[in-house]
This record gives structure tokens, C-alpha cells and sequence, in this order.
């Protein structure tokens, strides 16, 4: 079992930005990969961002390409989201996901095992 362990969201003013972390402890010799979801009201869970540990390889949604960016510690087991540019739109709780296959598409949050907690972020006009 990998437990993941979210933190980082809050209340920002558009244009401003935040960091949200994220911690994989357990069994996490196995993931390939780490990424982030969003779900605002009353709508469904999307992909953000994600990364595969073996390469670094980078993947974003189209609504955050150029001002979220997914970056990785491989000692602390840690996969992170700077969010730069934040928008009202981009309102909703964010969810950290690890997989540990490299089937199906990398959007795709059925492939993903593992579910962080949550965290909400705000961001107000």
C-alpha cells in the first residue's frame, strides 16, 4: 500500500500563485508515475499535471500548460505543482494520484491506484 499525503492549498487573489506538496510513503518502490487531478463543483474529476519518475517526463492539461509546472524530489519521495498565474477557474480541490503502470493514457485517472486527501484551492477575482 503507498499512502499519499497532500499539502499547500489556500485562499489566493487571481494572478498569485501556490505550491502544493505531495508525500508517498509505504509501499511506493513500485510507482511510476505521480501526477495531480482537480474537481470543482459540480463537475468531474480532470487531469492537471503529472510526471513519470523513470525520465522525468513531464504532462499538462491545456487549461494549465505554461503556468503550472510538476516537479519532482526523488529523496523525499515528493511530487510537487507550482502554480503560477492562478485564475477563478481554476478553483476546485486538488488531488494528488500515483500509478504504477505505464498502460492507458496518462490522463486517463482510472489508471492512477493511489489518492491523496484533497486540498482545496481558492483563487477569488
Amino acid at each position: 500500500q503507498v499512502q499519499l499525503v497532500e499539502s499547500g492549498g489556500g485562499l489566493v487573489k487571481t494572478g498569485g500563485s501556490l505550491r502544493l506538496s505531495c508525500a508517498a510513503s509505504g509501499r511506493s518502490f513500485n510507482l511510476v508515475a505521480m501526477g495531480w487531478f482537480r474537481q470543482a463543483p459540480g463537475k468531474e474529476r480532470e487531469f492537471v499535471a503529472t510526471m513519470y519518475w523513470g525520465g522525468g517526463d513531464t504532462s499538462y492539461a491545456e487549461a494549465v500548460k505554461g503556468r503550472f509546472t510538476v516537479y519532482r524530489d526523488i529523496a523525499q519521495n515528493s511530487v510537487y505543482l507550482q502554480m503560477n498565474g492562478l485564475k477563478p477557474e481554476d478553483t476546485a480541490v486538488y488531488y494528488c494520484a500515483a500509478k504504477e503502470t505505464y498502460r492507458g493514457p496518462y490522463s486517463d485517472a482510472s489508471m492512477y491506484v493511489y489518492w491523496g486527501q484533497g486540498t482545496q484551492v481558492t483563487v477569488s477575482s
